[in-house]
């Protein structure tokens, strides 16, 4: 894959976010923006979870019914949810049937619930500071980093499942806690964004 593509439209994009329209509508409308809302960080780390062994473009084409099944991803719903609901998962096509992740996301929508200053502080307490630049290649975007892999231990001593350092790490990238768009890709840094913030808080795309 190419580390940086301009498409039909003239716009230079990261690679990844070239390949289909699905991902160049995330990559230029989502990754990387921050998001600061309890349940769209819930949101995005249970199917940060669900992609786990998958293709992310699996998840996004399963999103709606991802956000009918759980309720939209908020976090005092899904909770409660017991075991009916937990069959009732297993059995919607629209979504990714698989057990363990099904009862994790139950789960940490529990240990979110428990948390004294909310999901987003938690997550938000382990991002990076801001770095110099923008990576210029692929390769110097890494898989794992010091920060992510602290977040994974603290989340799974609060009770967290699905929660490694890689798919942290793919968390922070997902929300804005770290900018790793490519040098010479067309959406901006977050600093030059007035109010964008805001539009994600909600979990839904404006």
């Amino acid at each position: 894959m190419t580390d940086l593509v301009i498409g039909a439209d003239g716009l230079a994009r990261c690679g990844w976010g070239a390949s289909t329209p699905d991902y160049a509508v995330y990559h230029d409308t989502e990754w990387g923006r921050p998001v600061r809302g309890d349940d769209a960080l819930y949101e995005r780390l249970t199917l940060e979870a669900f992609q786990s062994g998958l293709s992310w473009l699996t998840i996004l084409r399963k999103r709606a019914a991802f956000r009918a099944a759980f309720a939209g991803f908020r976090i005092e719903t899904v909770a409660g949810y017991d075991e009916r609901d937990v069959q009732r998962l297993l059995a919607d096509a629209g979504i990714v049937r698989n057990r363990a992740k099904i009862e994790a996301a139950v789960a940490n929508a529990r240990a979110a619930l428990d948390l004294p200053d909310g999901l987003a502080a938690l997550l938000w307490s382990f991002a990076p500071p801001p770095r110099a630049g923008r990576p210029a290649s692929f390769a110097e975007v890494p898989a794992v980093t010091a920060e992510s892999t602290a977040l994974a231990k603290t989340l799974r001593k609060r009770g967290f499942r699905f929660v490694g350092p890689t798919t942290s790490y793919a968390l922070m990238q997902a929300t804005g806690m770290v900018d790793d768009h490519l040098t010479g890709c067309h959406v901006r840094p977050a600093s030059g964004r007035d109010g964008m913030e805001a539009m994600y808080d909600t979990g839904v795309p404006a």
